[in-house]
Formats: structure tokens, sequence, C-alpha cells
């Protein structure tokens, strides 16, 4: 008896057991959103887009974001969207950026640019177009390798971008480049990298450079070549075809060539920021300014604290100006200068006797190989025209370094790939100790250290 009720239950367990799995093949899972999917890459306060096209295949930006969550195991598709609208009822993709199954998708500066120019942006100093403007992108995942009706977005996302104008060989003041440069152990290790140029003057034939040297020697030659060079056999000023190097010592200088009368000089030359709102009053070596030619003006990127301040040159008082009446005149031993905490570009304009102190966003030198990644200021970089940002000479140790702005890491580059473009985010650019000229081509997304 007992046997026969054992047979009925597990008879009724195998109906029960076998509906169950009837059911089962009619179950339709039915993928559905769950949230939480957004853009986790940061984004820089301006993407600059140059105006030639050489520059047109490095990364523009690198979306990345954490995966979608559709509820079901599936593979999920990404892709970016624009809205030249801004509210994404014209939402549309570029047709030559696929969907991606990867949690990275990057746009290069072409494609930003065409985006850009759709968007009614314009590079034509002609036209009254702007030129600076906000993009605006999301990111769509949906389920599956193709089209789907069910579908996430992200977030979305602005980008402010500016369209350069296309540089000029000569500058705004009516100085250019010149053919000729400057070359040695004194300054590039014999052409290790390029000459340092001169540049024109209101005199034909006189030319001027503003250099910063090490010790050792240095002549004078044209178009980085040997085949037409200047030293002084003498040491007597004059300059000799082929002549003997020229011995420097470690300085900055004002260095003139002189081809109406074949004569050459060098100069201790520098202008630096001092006072209690940068150095406490020359405690540490002045900020230094770097030359611009294409304004004819001395520049310099800078952070500073409460205080005031003056200008002065060669870090000594023989010469110095500050600001009687705070009306943005330079003065010669005028009053101190008032300033508040924070970064700034400031210009000379010796032509006009006036100066500026203007805000600004600043690239500087971070990391291992600098300042212990951040442990005291980063060592910060000065804006020049055409979106050059240079700083010599930067002692570095063995180690890592990035580019950040504003001593801040909402916006860092480095470099992936080691082949001197700057990416942003990218990996940590390993340095060796020594002392070094270090320049950011923003334009074309560049740097180097030499």
């Amino acid at each position: 008896m007992k046997n026969f009720k054992t047979l009925l239950l597990l008879a009724v367990f195998a109906i029960v057991g076998l509906s169950s799995c009837e059911q089962n093949d009619d179950l339709v899972f039915t993928a559905a959103p769950q949230g939480g999917f957004e853009l986790t890459n940061t984004i820089l306060p301006e993407y600059v887009l140059p105006a030639s096209t050489d520059a047109d295949d490095n990364i523009g930006v690198v979306f990345t974001w954490n995966p979608a969550n559709f509820n079901v195991q599936t593979n999920i598709s990404y892709e970016v969207q624009y809205s030249l609208l801004g509210d994404f009822s014209d939402a549309a993709t570029l047709d030559n950026l696929g969907a991606t199954s990867e949690n990275q998708i990057t746009i290069n500066i072409g494609q930003l640019k065409s985006i850009a120019t759709l968007s009614g942006l314009d590079n034509d100093p002609d036209t009254t177009e702007p030129d600076t403007g906000d993009l605006m992108f999301r990111l769509r995942a949906y389920p599956g390798d193709t089209g789907s009706t069910t579908e996430q977005f992200s977030s979305n996302q602005p980008l402010t971008v500016r369209l350069l104008e296309a540089a000029s060989s000569g500058g705004s003041s009516g100085i250019e480049p010149v053919s000729w440069g400057i070359v040695g152990s004194g300054y590039n290790n014999w052409g290790a990298y390029e000459d340092q140029t001169f540049y024109s003057t209101s005199e034909a034939n006189i030319f001027v450079t503003y250099a910063t040297l090490v010790d050792g020697e240095i002549k004078f030659r044209e178009n980085d070549m040997w085949d037409n060079d200047f030293g002084d056999t003498g040491a007597d000023g004059t300059l000799d075809a082929g002549g003997d190097n020229i011995v420097v010592t470690a300085g900055t200088y004002k260095i003139t060539m002189n081809l109406n009368d074949n004569t050459y000089s060098i100069e201790p030359f520098s202008w630096g920021v001092v006072g209690s709102g940068y150095n406490d009053w020359g405690a540490t070596p002045d900020g230094k300014f770097y030359y611009d030619y294409v304004t004819d003006t001395f520049k310099v990127g800078i952070r500073l604290v409460d205080g005031e301040i003056k200008f002065r040159q060669n870090n000594e008082w023989n010469i110095d100006f500050g600001d009687t009446g705070a009306d943005g005149t330079l003065e010669a031993g005028g009053d101190n200068i008032a300033v508040t905490a924070g970064h700034y570009t400031i210009t000379l304009d010796f032509n006009a006797n006036t100066y500026t102190i203007e805000t600004s966003d600043l690239y500087g030198i971070v990391g291992s190989g600098y300042n212990d990644w951040g442990a005291t200021q980063d060592f910060t970089l000065t804006p020049l025209s055409n979106d050059i940002w240079v700083g010599d000479i930067v002692t570095l140790i063995d180690g890592e370094i990035k580019f950040r702005v504003n001593d801040d890491w909402a916006s860092d580059f480095g470099d992936t790939g080691a082949d001197g473009t700057l990416d942003a985010g990218g990996d940590n650019i390993a340095v060796t100790a020594g002392d070094y000229r270090i320049k950011l081509d923003i334009t074309n997304s560049t740097y180097s250290i030499n």
C-alpha cells in the first residue's frame, strides 16, 4: 500500500513538472531599460579646433560610459548622437562613426569640425559668424547588434568648441620669424631639436630674439642647416662666417644680429613678476615672461596669491614697473599692484606702456617627475599666440608627468602610445632627470620635451 502511494505521488509530480516545462516554453523575455547609463569621461572647458586639416585625424574627444542595463543577457550596442538644435528632435549620427559594443568611442578633430560647421560656427575672420559655441552630444544604447526600438540615452552633454583662424606667418605686430636661429650646446645640443628663431625688427637686416641659454657654446645659422653659419673668431663681437663657437653661460638673454655691419650682442634680459602675491618679494625666482612675436609683447601664465606685485627686469631692482593710479599703465617705479589669488595671464606691452592681468585656464606640469603628483604647485606654462604654450628651463627628475589645467584633475592630458600626441586622460609620460624646454601645441594636439 505504501509503495502504491509513493508511485502515485511521483506520477503527480511528473505531470506538474511537465506542465511547468510546457509553460516555460511559452515565456517571452522583454528587454527593458534599467537606468544608470551615463557618460563618465572628463569634459574640457574648451576644445580648440585648428583651421588646418593636418590634425584632423588626431583625437578630439573620447566618450566613455558605464554599461547600459536592459535586464537581459544580450549584446549591447552604443552610438554617439549629436543635435544641431540642442534638444535632439533632430538627433543624428556621424556617417563615418559606427556603433560599438565597447565602452568607449573616439571622435577626431575633423569630425568635431564638421559638426561645428553644420551648427553655424565659422573660422573666417571676414564673416560675422561666431567661431565659438556649444555642440550637444549624447550616447544611445540598444540591445543587440542592429537597430532596436528598445533604447536608452545618456544625459545630454554640451562641448564648447572654438574654431581657429588659419595662422599666418607674420604677426599682427608686423614682426616675422626670419631664417636665422641659435644652435649649440648652449641651446639645443647642436641641433637635437629646432634652433631658437630670430625675429625681424623695424630696421632691415637687424634681427632679435630672447633666449634662455645653458652653459656651453653657440653659433648662428640659417634655416637650421650648416650651409651658412656665423661664429666669432676672436670673441670681439664680430660675426665671422664659419667662425669659432661663442661661449655662453646660463641665463636669459636678448640676442641681436646686425647683418648690416656683421656684429652681434648678447645681453642679460628678462622680465619677471615679483611681490607678496607671487614669491614673497624675491624669496624664489621671479615669474618669467616669454616673448610673443605675434603681438610684440611679453606674457606669463602664473598662479598668484592675495597680495601685491610689480614687474622687474633681470630679477633686480634696477628697473621695475608698477601702476600708480591702478589704470593699467606701466610706470617706472610705480605703486605696487594689488592682486587676488587665482590663475592669470599677464601681458606687458612696452609699445603702448600698458599691462593686462586676465583670469585664465592654464596648463601645467604635474607628476612624480616634477612635484610628486601635486604635493607642490604645478609648473605653469605660458600661453602665446596661436595656442602655443611654453615653459623653460623646467627641472624634472626620473618619473612620469602629465599636463593638467589649473592644478586640477578635471582636465588632464597624457600620451597614450608615446607618439608625441596629447590625449585627454591619456597615459603618463615617462621622463628622465634633467633640464628641459617644454612646448604644447594645442592647435595640433602635440607636445615636445627637449
